[in-house]
Order: structure tokens, then sequence, then C-alpha cells
């Protein structure tokens, strides 16, 4: 049995909530979370960003064997594999952002923390000795499962422990430590030949058999790239370390209240992650249109209820002797529900548009190198070039734009900052989308506007998500909140592929994403229902 706590406790967005005393100096442990956090993030952010570099030489070597003989019919089904992974690994992180916040409302920031980096550097790594395109999508969503609890923890950990003061440029530094790590990436791929070629000499001067150097570097050298990926582990003993744990968290413990979270309700999250896989399994096979929207369905009602039912009971377990407990429930819910469609915004702007641009530049620039007669060296080149350039100013636009939209909802509150940002988001993808045909300046410079705006959101979700819930629910909840989004941009990354093709002949990829960014618009309504909190100390 678990214990029931008796005290009453305050609605979660009660203004006369109390709070602990603003530290008065900027102490050695603070600094320290912080550092731990950005890194973490900026991990996460290089891992985001490696997916894109390797999956079609990972799957052109994967599926050599498996896959179709035909070139076209190879190249349809590399495509097909590719939103396959990709919507694996967003389905991952929604479902470690539910687990790690679980554990790290129940066993402290710190240590939970310490297992998430550990896991999603661990099965990264692993990912290099995959032997089918199955095996690898398998290790990435083990991998996903850390990252997404990365962000919930660090954002809980962070902003529990910085006074209330700190919190928006807080916020702007974790949505620009994940950028940081996103353009490395990019910076990455315009050395990366010479970066095989020296890694492959090094190798074998290691004494490695030269089978595992050739497999190694093999295809891009997409293995050794995946390798390297298990690096942030290192992070996980300075974590361990260094950073102190959260004090509003072990208040929360010395009262009891952690001891309400039960392992047996992570069966609901086992569910919604069945739930959520069932709509990467109804798009993998060749399902009617209708059979496929049907199980998306479904498998959204499955991952929603099994996501939030950890937190359901932990509530009922904890408000069973306090007045207003249902009150109280209802209002989480519809908190979870409210931050879960805001992210969603966010994220399917994201991964259902803009993040198509890389590939937009590398197809453009191939066709305009084909059409020059250059070589085949030359041509890819310039789509490596163009690939690389476009992440860059997209890149670097999103670090300027995380920070301001952050500061911007100091200044303007929450929720007039959100519908700003979802206006200019939606004004500038289509500035990108529908003013360039050829890879130049213009395009650089418009990806770079699109990439600062739609950017933004990953600033202010981490202002605004820790102000809607209660210490011992933050890292659970907020977890849900952002990384269910997730599950909403997979089923949308899904749609722009189909919608590539619907509008082919009459612009294709631009217009497919140009209808997708459509998104913003619906953010800018939706905004209006959710509480505004600049001002607010954090919910104890």
């Amino acid at each position: 049995m678990f214990d029931t706590l008796s005290q009453k406790i305050r609605p979660v967005n009660s203004p006369t909530l109390p709070t602990q005393p603003a530290a008065t100096g900027t102490t050695f442990g603070q600094w320290m979370a912080l550092l731990a956090a950005l890194l973490g993030w900026m991990f996460d952010g290089f891992e985001l960003g490696l997916l894109p570099l390797v999956a079609r030489p990972a799957l052109q070597d994967l599926l050599a064997n498996s896959g179709p003989k035909d070139i076209k019919e190879m190249e349809a089904f590399v495509n097909l594999w590719e939103g396959i992974w990709t919507a694996g690994f967003l389905v991952g992180m929604s479902t470690g952002g539910v687990l790690f916040g679980w554990l790290g409302d129940r066993i402290g920031r710190v240590r939970a923390m310490t297992l998430s980096v550990f896991a999603y550097s661990v099965f990264s790594g692993v990912c290099c000795i995959s032997q089918s395109a199955e095996e690898f999508f398998c290790y990435r969503f083990l991998a996903a499962l850390g990252m997404g609890g990365e962000w919930s923890l660090g954002v809980a950990l962070v902003m529990e422990i910085w006074p209330n003061k700190s919190r928006a440029l807080l916020s702007g530094l974790i949505g620009a430590a994940a950028n940081v790590g996103f353009l490395l990436v990019a910076l990455f791929a315009l050395v990366l030949a010479s970066f095989i070629k020296s890694a492959e000499g090094g190798l074998l001067a290691m004494g490695l058999p030269q089978n595992w150097v050739d497999s190694l570097v093999a295809h891009q050298g997409w293995r050794l790239l995946m390798l390297l990926g298990a690096a942030p582990a290192i992070l996980t003993f300075f974590i361990r370390l260094a950073v102190p744990e959260s004090e509003k968290w072990q208040h929360q413990r010395d009262k009891g209240s952690t001891s309400s979270w039960a392992t047996k309700d992570l069966l609901g999250v086992v569910v919604g992650a069945f739930g959520a896989l069932l709509i990467v399994f109804v798009w993998l096979r060749e399902y009617p249109l209708a059979i496929r929207m049907i199980g998306s369905g479904v498998g959204l009602v499955i991952a929603l209820c099994g996501y939030i039912y950890p937190v359901l009971r932990f509530l009922q377990r904890s408000r069973d002797a306090s007045a207003g407990a249902s009150d109280e429930v209802r209002s989480t819910v519809r908190l979870l529900l409210i931050g879960a469609c805001l992210s969603g915004v966010a994220l399917i702007g994201t991964w259902a548009s803009i993040q198509r641009a890389p590939s937009w530049a590398n197809d453009i620039a191939k066709e305009a190198a084909i059409a020059a007669n250059l070589s085949e060296a030359d041509v890819n080149s310039a789509r490596i070039s163009a690939r690389a350039m476009t992440q860059i100013f997209s890149g670097l636009g999103a670090i300027i734009g995380t920070i301001a939209g952050a500061l911007l909802g100091n200044v303007l509150g929450r929720r007039s900052t959100f519908a700003i940002l979802c206006l200019g988001s939606f004004l500038s993808a289509l500035l990108f989308f529908q003013t360039n045909t050829t890879f130049g300046t213009p395009f650089l410079v418009t990806v770079f506007i699109a990439g600062g705006f739609t950017a933004s959101f990953y600033g202010w979700l981490p202002l605004y998500l820790p102000e809607l819930f209660r210490t011992n629910v933050r890292a659970t909840a907020q977890g849900f909140s952002f990384n269910f989004g997730r599950i909403l941009a997979a089923v949308a990354a899904l749609q722009t592929g189909n919608m590539i093709g619907l509008f082919k002949g009459v612009g294709g990829l631009p217009m497919a994403c140009s209808v997708m960014s459509l998104i913003y618009v619906v953010g800018m309504a939706i905004i209006w229902l959710a509480p505004e909190t600049k001002g607010q100390p954090l919910p104890e």
C-alpha cells in the first residue's frame, strides 16, 4: 500500500502559492546544474541532427540485400524507412519524457537525469552494430527514451534550482544549447569526408582488423558516427559528482509526497508506447489510407490515455483525503492537454515543415549541378554543401530565436508572445518555401529567418511548461506535455511525405511544407485557452 497525504494543497494555477525565498547569490551548485543541463541539451541537439546525416547511407547499407532491386523502387523504400525511423524516434522521445519524468519525480532529478543521459548515449553507440533496418529502429528507439527524459528532467532541475527572475534567460539558453548541437552536426558534415579518411588511418594504427575498419567507414562512415554518439556517457559522471539535487523536490520527498508514485503505474506508459508504435506500424505496411488514418487515431487515443495514467493515479492517491481533489485532477488534465497541444504546434511545424529544408536544398542543388553537366563527384559535393549550409543558417537563426522567444515571453506575457511567434513562423515558412526556386543567398537568408521563428518556441516552452505544474508532478507532467507533441509531430511527418506526392507537379515538397505550416494558425487560437503565468512563481 502507498502512503496517503492528508494535507490540503492549493490548485495548480493558484496565484497565492507559497514559494521558497529567492537565493541571495548564485551558488557553485546552480552553475554546475546549468552546465550539466546545457551540455545534455547540446548533445541532444547533436543526436537530433545526426539522424538526418546518417539515415540515407545507413538505409542503403542495411537494405542492400532485403530491399527492392529496382533503383526507383529502392529509392521509395529508403524514403519510407527514413520516415519510419523518424516517427519511431519521435515516439521514443515522447515515451522517455514520461518514463524518465516519472523517475525524476520519484527518485530525484539528478539521479534520473544521469540514467537518461547514460541510456541515450549507450544505445546511440550500439546502433553501429545494426544488421537490419528493424534492428537500428529498436536501438534508436531505446536511445530516444533517454533523450526525451533528459529534456524534461533538465528543465525541471534548472527551473527549480535557479531563482524566478532568471527563468526567461535560462529558458532561452535551454533552446539555444540544443540548436548549438544541431549546428555542430552541420559543420561536421562539411568535413565529414576528411574526418572519415583520418579516422580510418587512426583505427588501423590502433591495431583494429581491416574488416572492422572497412565496416566502420563504409557508406559515408555511418557506423563510426553512431559509435561517436556514445560520447555523452562521460557526462553522467560529472552529473553525479558535481550537480546538487533540487531543494524543491527534496522538500516534497521529506513531506512524503513522492511515495505516491507507484511503479505499477508505468504499465500505462508501456500501453501508451504500444499505442504510439501502432501509428508507425500502420504506415509501415501498404494498408489503405482509411485503415492508416483509423489506426493513427486509435493509436493516439491509446497513447494519450497511457501516458497520462501515472499522473492521474498519483493525483488520486495523494489527494484522497483532500477537499477539491476531483477539481484538481480535472485542472491538471486540462493543463496537460493544453501543454501537449502547444508543444504539438511547435513540433509539427518543425518536423513536418522546416525540418525538410536541408532535403529540399539537397534536391535543388543536385538538379542545378546535373544541369551544369558537372561530374558525379562535383554533384555529390554540391549536395553535401547545400544541405550543410542550409542546416548551418537555419541553426544560427534558431539559436537567436530561442533566446529571443523566451525573453519576449517575459516582456509581453506568455500568451501574446506565443501568438506572435506563431504568426511569425507561419509567414516566414511561406516566405521560405514559396519564394525560392534555386539554392543561393536568398535561400540561406530566408531559411535563417524561418529557422529563427520556428525554433523560438523551444525557448518559450521551457519557460512556460514548468509554470503550469506543481513540484511533485512537474517532471512527469511537463515531460508528457512536451513529448506528447512529438507523437503528433510523428503523425504529421508521415503525412508530409504523402503530400509531397499529392502536390507533385504543382510544387511538391515546398507546397507540402507550406500547407503543413498552417498548424501555426491553429496555435494562434489554442493559446488563448491556456492560463497566463507571467510574473507568477513556480507552483509549489
